[in-house]
């Protein structure tokens, strides 16, 4: 399967999520994570999960 994730926040913070998404939980494997940097712009000020099936 594939995650996809954004995270808005403050540096450390958002660091600390990523490091959690290259571990994982225990019953995932992680084969990689991707991470592209961009500009802060306060759009997301809640936190929602989606599932989408393909």
């Amino acid at each position: 399967g594939r995650v996809e994730a954004i995270f808005e926040g403050e540096r450390e913070k958002v660091e600390l999520l990523i490091a959690f998404c290259r571990r994982g939980p225990p019953s995932a494997r992680v084969t990689g994570v991707d991470v592209q940097w961009e500009e802060h712009t306060g759009e997301f000020r809640d936190f929602r999960i989606k599932y989408l099936r393909v």
